[in-house]
């Protein structure tokens, strides 16, 4: 096989490959026989119709046309890895020339990464946040915790922001009630931003007992952006009682017994989740300064599908909100267009940051061991809230193990990346990354945890 290489663009190429008949003959033989389980000959059995009977009967065309569905695509694979190209889209395969017992040659259009070099990365200079924990770190967590443990006491009084109201709602439009728009015995937060607009403004300063209407455009069901009457009976008011700071809420909320221990616990949590954080944002920084450092063009087709991908999960996000697409974006406080220019910016990185990570994965001749892909599933599986054995049959049953595979090499690629950085923090200290491995895991490689180190029982305001 011979395969020549025409330069069409930056991002793509021609590939032009002659084939002798001789490296062929698999996939013919496979041909005849395919063919020779499909045809029905009198006087033989399906499967044992002879060679020289098929061509008579039904014409030399069908076995060939049957050989190249075979051949060509394997072919196509073996001339891409012959001449070192990168494929990043399927490609445009047309057979040019069958020379019947000699030879065939078929052309090949891809869009390719392109070719670049990345810039050195050892000593990169980047600066992240100070793993320092401060008095209002650890008031923060606090009141995060309280929070949680937070009990609501009904008021004769009406409700003000802050407060939690159980409630009635229905709509109507023209007078008409809309049944679908009906809930019973809703509990809420007033003020924490409804989808469904100046309902907020409407509770506040409603007592248990009073009902209330106000016009507004619904976001979903049938009726999703109309305008209708919604109606609000307050059943009851309830405001939020927060457990006093000392020993008794320290030993309601953890396993220590005075306030003090629990105070310094989150201390030193904090501490450990800041330098986590030094480590991935002396990761982030450092792949940022090497993107910057170079131009690389992109395929059209590669930065098309990434595009595409994240404008279908996004339909898919709006489908599952329940939510008209006027109200979804309105809860995340952006719009439609906003969401699809950030699309096309987040899509040309993400595609750059794939071609230099593995670029580097393949420097620094990394790979991936048993152990590195088992505990890759197994942190999936807990983040999914799946079994370890199902995720792992999933991955394995869709053919994705080895895009699992290229998300652990690229991170180790990250991990390089950092660790060869020059890092310091925004007060000036130098910061060892190599030293925070050793505190928070022994030397091996951080990953980002849950930084709460509470328990989660008792009793919690319920929204």
């Amino acid at each position: 096989m011979k395969t020549a290489v025409e330069e069409l663009s930056p991002t793509r190429v021609k590939l032009t490959v002659e084939v002798p008949f001789d490296e062929l003959r698999p996939s013919m033989d496979a041909a005849y026989k395919k063919v020779a389980q499909q045809v029905r000959v009198p006087g033989f059995r399906p499967g044992k119709v002879p060679a020289r009977i098929i061509e008579q009967r039904f014409g030399r065309a069908v076995v060939l046309e049957e050989t190249l569905n075979d051949a060509v695509p394997k072919l196509y694979g073996q001339a891409v890895d012959e001449v070192d190209v990168f494929p990043v889209s399927q490609p445009d395969i047309e057979v040019t020339k069958i020379d019947d017992g000699e030879q065939i040659e078929f052309t090949a259009e891809v869009d390719i990464r392109p070719n670049f070099e990345v810039p050195e990365y050892q000593g990169v200079e980047v600066t992240v946040d100070s793993a320092e924990v401060s008095d209002d770190d650890v008031n923060a967590q606090l009141d995060a915790l309280r929070q949680r443990f937070a009990t609501l006491t009904g008021v004769e009084r009406p409700a003000a922001n802050g407060d939690f109201v159980v409630m009635d709602l229905r709509a109507e439009i023209d007078g008409k009630n809309i049944e679908e728009q009906q809930a019973s015995e809703v509990s809420y937060e007033v003020g924490a931003g409804s989808v469904l607009q100046g309902l907020d403004a409407a509770l506040e300063g409603m007592s248990a007992g009073e009902e209330k209407s106000f016009k507004t455009e619904l976001v979903g069901g049938d009726n999703a952006g109309e305008e209708a009457d919604v109606i609000i009976n307050v059943k009851s008011v309830k405001e939020k009682v927060l457990p006093e700071l000392d020993d008794e809420f320290a030993q309601l909320a953890s396993e220590f017994d005075t306030l003090e221990e629990l105070q310094a616990s989150i201390r030193e949590q904090a501490r450990r989740n800041k330098l986590i954080d030094q480590v991935v944002q002396a990761r982030d920084k450092a792949l940022d300064a090497v993107l910057d450092k170079i131009d690389i063009p992109l395929p059209d087709s590669a930065l098309k599908a990434e595009v595409d991908a994240r404008k279908h999960n996004l339909d898919h996000q709006v489908a599952e909100s329940g939510l008209s697409r006027d109200a979804f974006f309105r809860l995340y406080q952006t719009t439609e267009e906003e969401r699809f220019a950030e699309f096309e910016s987040s899509a040309a990185k993400a595609i750059k940051v794939g071609f230099v990570l593995d670029k580097i994965v393949k420097a620094e001749e990394l790979g991936v061991s048993e152990q590195e892909l088992t505990n890759f599933v197994v942190r999936r599986a807990m983040e999914m809230g799946v079994q370890p054995n199902e995720l792992a049959k999933h991955l394995a049953d869709n053919d994705q193990l080895t895009l699992a595979m290229v998300e652990i090499v690229r991170d180790k690629a990250k991990s390089v990346l950092g660790d060869a950085a020059k890092v310091v923090d925004t007060e000036g200290n130098e910061v060892d990354l190599k030293g925070i491995y050793s505190e928070i895991n022994g030397g091996e490689a951080v990953e980002e945890e849950d930084a709460s180190g509470e328990k989660a029982d008792g009793e919690k305001a319920d929204a």
